[in-house]
């Protein structure tokens, strides 16, 4: 995409990842180079081990590259400090995990509100918050259940407004339909459209064809590259 109006937000820079278990390496990206436009919704395509979630977690600044270079938000992520990158993340950029990674012993509104917390936002006014989001969703009457109260669909749109919780410019998105039946897929794929059309950066690592319609651009990658 080449708007002019639009500035790039996020730079991957002949970014290589490589994992080693005991003696074996394993190579999860290689030399990416990738620009990602404010407010593009950019799905990313692959077979599982292509490196779709390794790049997600580089650019989110839970896993660090080996090689290269990673700029989110014209903040440089590689050599900061834990506590930096810690408080960068949880004010710029939103994780929807595939997995929903939601506190089992937490309710869904105590979920969402935890996340806040990290980014120093307590009280009634974090609950207040919590409950707009969760209207967001289309889920405040579950505001007092556990997740395990809670069908797949319904933790996964949980897990969408703990993402939005400090309103994060950047979303970065794992397979968020691949455990959901066709009609709760459509309701995330319904949630994904009001964020891009909040102006939101979206990344989705998806294999789900409505989504990838959803999106301004579509990579494909196989075996840690992506494919031209």
């Amino acid at each position: 995409m080449g708007d002019p109006k639009r500035s790039s937000v996020i730079n991957l820079t002949r970014v290589s990842k490589v994992f080693k278990i005991g003696d074996v390496e394993i190579k999860a990206l290689s030399a990416i180079d990738l620009d990602i436009l404010e407010g593009e919704v950019l799905a990313v395509r692959g077979p599982s081990g292509a490196g779709k979630t390794t790049l997600l977690n580089i650019i989110g600044g839970l896993d660090k590259p080996t090689e290269g270079e990673v700029r989110v938000l014209d903040v440089t992520l590689s050599g900061l400090e834990e506590d930096v990158l810690a408080a960068f993340r949880s004010r710029s950029v939103g994780f929807v995990f595939q997995n929903y990674n939601l506190i089992s012993t937490l309710t869904a509104s105590e979920n969402i509100e935890f996340a806040m917390e990290l980014a120093g936002l307590h009280g009634a006014k974090a609950n207040e918050k919590a409950l707009l989001l969760l209207d967001m969703v289309g889920l405040r009457e579950r505001a007092d259940h556990l997740p395990g109260q809670l069908s797949g669909g319904e933790q996964q749109r949980i897990a969408f407004a703990r993402a939005l919780s400090n309103d994060p410019p950047v979303l970065l998105v794992d397979e968020p339909t691949a455990n959901l039946d066709e009609a709760t897929g459509l309701e995330i794929v319904g949630i994904l459209g009001k964020l891009k059309d909040k102006g939101k950066t979206i990344i989705v690592a998806t294999h789900d064809v409505q989504i990838t319609h959803l999106a301004d651009r579509l990579i494909n990658m196989s075996k840690g590259e992506i494919e031209v």
